[in-house]
């Protein structure tokens, strides 16, 4: 148990941003009253550790900044509480990948320089588990790339934490990639490209593993950077899906906020986002080379974890799967007893899906 509760946090995690990301992002936003405390704070933080910014640049331009990448990435996609967190735990077993740490999403400019101090204390102070379900949270541990790249620039979806009036803006620009600028998708490349080769030289993997919700919107432009990308896609039950995302974001949303949002504006923007994040999946799934994308429901990947995870290495065509046999059989063996939240659908739970998500509904034969 870490000292801080989570819902408490007094800085939110743009303490880890650059300078020059957190003003860009801030700039011209209202705070609300009741945030501008955390504001200040988070504010004063982030210009401290800053100056520290580069001392890795430094390093990372010589080190790795002219290295190729081995392989293109693995991508584990599918809409916020589909699934993705288990199956990127059950592959990261699989010495062979590299991914993003949950220290790295927080300070991932103190990745090559400084990491054993502020990791040390970092874990001192975050809980052991994550504060909407019962996963476990350590510093090490996998997590989703966005929160890094929001630390990183300016331009990702992730800024609704912080500001969530303007959550569909940032669906719309950066979630989705409408209307974005020629200039804005050359920094996410350039600055994603970086986050992946630290990722790879951090955990000491060859093949970065991504498990991160905001890229199910991004295929073609991940295509066009990595054209030999492999892309799993996670389904679930969308009544399950919008009962659990919105407990997540209510309770995420808490500690990060600095405006605002009645619970109704929240769920509207949940179901506002999937829609518009099914449908731009399944426009871009073409752009996936044939032989590079398996869809699978989640349903039975919890049921029959370790058999569908060797199905989808060969369907893949990935690598290391018997050397990481043992090690995923394991993990999955622990995972049986886990126990995870359940949903009681109420009657306005399953009206609102069916009348908002019922295209999910039918495509996948979940509707009650």
């Amino acid at each position: 148990m870490g000292l801080l509760e989570f819902s408490k946090l007094p800085v939110n995690t743009l303490v880890g941003a650059d300078w020059k990301t957190f003003n860009e992002i801030t700039k011209g936003r209202a705070i609300g009253s009741a945030y501008r405390g955390k504001f200040r704070l988070t504010k004063a933080v982030c210009r401290l550790l800053s100056v520290l910014k580069p001392l890795q640049d430094k390093k990372y331009a010589s080190l790795l900044a002219q290295k190729p990448l081995e392989h293109d990435p693995v991508f584990i996609l599918g809409h916020w509480r589909s699934g993705t967190t288990f199956m990127h735990n059950v592959f990261s077993c699989d010495k062979h990948f590299g991914y993003n740490t949950t220290y790295q999403t927080v300070f991932p400019h103190l990745m090559m320089w400084g990491q054993p101090f502020f990791k040390k204390n970092m874990s001192w102070l975050m809980p052991d588990k994550r504060p909407t379900d019962n996963m476990e949270l350590a510093v090490d541990l996998p997590q989703e790339e966005e929160f890094a790249l929001t630390n990183m620039m300016p331009y990702t979806y992730y800024n609704f934490w912080f500001l969530p009036k303007h959550m569909q803006e940032y669906a719309d620009k950066y979630l989705l990639f409408e209307d974005v600028t020629d200039a804005e998708l050359k920094v996410f490349e350039e600055t994603f490209t970086k986050l992946i080769k630290i990722s790879l030289w951090n955990t000491g993997g060859t093949q970065f593993l991504s498990k991160n919700p905001p890229h199910t919107g991004r295929v073609k432009e991940l295509v066009k950077m990595f054209p030999n990308a492999k892309f799993i896609y996670l389904m679930r039950n969308p009544y399950t899906v919008f009962e659990s995302t919105r407990s997540f974001f209510t309770n995420t949303i808490k500690p990060l906020q600095l405006q605002d949002i009645s619970p109704e504006e929240l769920q509207q923007n949940i179901l506002t986002v999937y829609d518009k994040l099914y449908h731009k999946y399944e426009d871009d799934k073409h752009f996936i080379p044939e032989g590079n994308l398996v869809e699978v429901r989640f349903e039975d990947y919890e049921k029959n974890a370790f058999d569908l995870t060797q199905e989808i290495y060969q369907k893949l065509s990935l690598p290391g799967f018997e050397e990481a046999r043992p090690a995923i059989e394991a993990y999955v063996n622990k995972k049986k007893g886990y126990k995870k939240n359940k949903y009681q659908y109420k009657p306005e739970t399953v009206e609102l899906v069916e009348k908002h998500w019922g295209f999910a509904l039918d495509e996948w034969g979940y509707k009650i």
